[in-house]
């Protein structure tokens, strides 16, 4: 028998023991420790849940999950390094929302969102509240769009920066409607929302305007979600006040490296539905101002192919680059 011969009649057993040796792996998982990587600082909103699930993950599993800030580029840095992880289960990826609309954003993207990565579930809400500064003579949605339109081009905005998510649902909320309303960006949430509280702006969707809201120094008209938001159940949704379908906010899911065993991701979804149902983890999501999701690997797929192409259509429509 040649070498080519004896290596045909070797092959088939190989394959097959290391098939073998891929599920024993995957029913044992985790054998050591599990690394979230999470694509903004300390303190994000993406890190505070995060840190919510993963030590009890641990105690679920029977091993150590560490969260590992990776920050940088609007989140692109983390998710590619964890696209270029080994697909075991070892490396995963808590995703914000902002990492849908970079698809668009981003020209020179070196992963692909929807190819690179295994959903796992998602992990948790914050829908976008919409908010008026008191001078605004507008008390629901409907009123707000009618002053929109008996005044175009007067009133204006605020967002968080060119291309972020509250500069997106803005956009998507004049498109729905037609109305005329001007782009204020600013440098993040800690310079928007005090502006609009000042009154130098009229209006903002975001998901950190509750608090203001509560205290007075905003009116609320609605929330942006598919349903009341239990922190303030007297607000109605968007699509209540007469856009169906609309929804826009931001959201968490856990991803993995293409490729990991459907074995290791169904554990994984497994023990993430588990505890997101604790108590703790729901009180601690709810003080956020989030709430918690679920769903199965599929779901979150079809889910997030949705959010890519609800908001490559706002980008495409607003011509928004980020590089």
């Amino acid at each position: 028998m040649n070498d080519r011969s004896a290596l045909l009649v070797m092959l088939p057993p190989l394959l097959a023991a290391l098939m073998s040796a891929g599920a024993a792996c995957a029913q044992n998982y985790p054998l050591r420790v599990v690394r979230i990587v999470v694509p903004f600082p300390p303190g994000a909103g993406v890190d505070a849940a995060t840190r919510l699930f993963a030590p009890r993950l641990a105690e679920s599993m029977g091993q150590q999950f560490i969260v590992d800030n990776r920050g940088g580029a609007a989140g692109n840095i983390g998710a590619e390094a964890v696209a270029r992880a080994a697909p075991d289960g070892y490396t995963l990826l808590a995703a914000p929302s902002s990492l849908a609309s970079n698809v668009s954003l981003y020209k020179n993207l070196r992963f692909d969102l929807l190819r690179d990565f295994e959903p796992i579930a998602l992990i948790a809400s914050l829908p976008f509240l919409l908010a008026v500064h008191p001078s605004v003579p507008a008390r629901s949605v409907k009123e707000l769009i009618a002053l929109a339109k008996a005044r175009p081009g007067q009133l204006t905005y605020a967002s968080t920066g060119i291309g972020s998510t509250p500069h997106l649902a803005a956009e998507l909320f004049r498109m729905r409607t037609g109305i005329q309303i001007i782009h204020v960006p600013y440098k993040g949430s800690q310079t928007a929302v005090p502006e609009l509280m000042s009154g130098q702006v009229s209006m903002m969707f975001a998901s950190t305007l509750l608090a203001p809201v509560k205290a007075g120094r905003l009116r609320g008209l609605a929330v942006a979600s598919a349903k009341r938001s239990l922190a303030a159940p007297e607000l109605p949704t968007v699509a209540e006040a007469g856009l169906p379908g609309f929804e826009a906010g931001t959201w968490y899911a856990l991803l993995a490296p293409a490729g990991t065993p459907g074995e290791i991701v169904r554990r994984l979804n497994s023990a993430i539905t588990k505890v997101a149902q604790r108590a703790e983890v729901r009180e601690g999501l709810r003080a956020q101002g989030a709430e918690p999701l679920g769903g199965a690997p599929e779901e979150v797929r079809a889910f997030v192919r949705n959010e890519v192409a609800k908001w490559a259509k706002v980008v495409a429509a607003t011509g928004a680059r980020a590089d």
